[in-house]
């Protein structure tokens, strides 16, 4: 099992600067490191100073790089969808429907996203797995998928259940879940309480203890905001901040107080 970490911060505070030196400084560590991008565009690859490809690749010892691309991610997941189609309905309808045609709808993003962080994980090949997104309210959003999609079960799980589509279509819902963002579940895990809130505490708990942040901030006063906003949303779906890096200062104390009780660690401004 891996540890996930993600930087949280206003755009051009430096957090994709702070994911890439993390992810050398672990690997040179002995970390089995994997760095994920979620910018499909150049950019990365050129802040890189590497070629990632949409696949895992080792550019350094211990240390590979993968540049997510949401539109393979959706074409691999749709295909497996329309292969449990045919496993559970006589006729299915969706083997006309390519995943070429298919747009990517907001959020969409987001969930294929994480399911990726967790197919990494689950490989057993990395230490650490840093995830370099958006830093803001998408990121926190991402990792809140599972603990919002359980309230969603719980709230409206009787009612899909007692519906006429709830029990047609039941049987092959929960490995099309699972295919698409591997969490399956079925009517019976809906309508019974005690089990739905088992699943919702073990997501809370493996996301408090796998899964963390640090804020990357400026001195200037709208970015040092925006991290304090960040820190009180990352508290709300209970990811874990474990501190400040201040970018380009070396006066830590300026905005300590603004932190307390989390420790701020000041990275003066290099061009190197």
């Amino acid at each position: 099992m891996s540890l996930i970490l993600t930087f949280l911060g206003k755009a051009g505070s430096g957090c994709t600067t702070m994911a890439i030196a993390s992810a050398h400084r672990l690997a040179r560590g002995g970390e089995r490191v994997l760095l994920v991008g979620q910018d499909p565009g150049p950019a990365w690859g050129l802040q890189l100073g590497a070629n990632p490809e949409s696949s895992p690749t080792e550019i350094a010892a211990n240390l590979s790089v993968v540049q997510l691309q949401t539109t393979e991610l959706l074409e691999r997941s749709w295909e497996d969808v329309k292969e449990i189609e045919k496993q559970y309905l006589r006729s299915p309808t969706l083997k006309s429907v390519y995943p070429q045609e298919l747009g990517i709808l907001p959020g969409m993003d987001s969930a294929l996203a994480l399911n990726t962080l967790r197919e990494y994980d689950k490989s057993g090949k990395y230490d650490v797995i840093i995830y370099d997104g958006l830093g803001d309210l998408t990121t926190l959003r991402m990792f809140a998928i599972p603990e919002v999609l359980s309230w969603y079960l719980r709230r409206f799980g009787q009612v899909f259940n007692d519906s006429d589509i709830g029990k047609v279509i039941s049987p092959f819902v929960q490995p099309m879940a699972a295919a698409l963002f591997s969490s399956g579940w079925n009517p019976e895990d809906l309508t019974a309480k005690a089990k739905s809130n088992n699943i919702l505490e073990a997501g809370k708990s493996a996301l408090g203890e796998r899964v963390a942040a640090y804020l990357v901030t400026t001195d200037n006063p709208v970015s040092v905001a925006t991290a304090k906003y960040l820190w009180g949303s990352a508290q709300q779906i209970g990811l874990k901040v474990q501190g400040v890096l201040l970018n380009q200062s070396e006066n830590p104390e300026s905005i300590a107080t603004e932190f307390a009780p989390l420790g701020v660690t000041a990275l003066p401004y290099s061009d190197k």
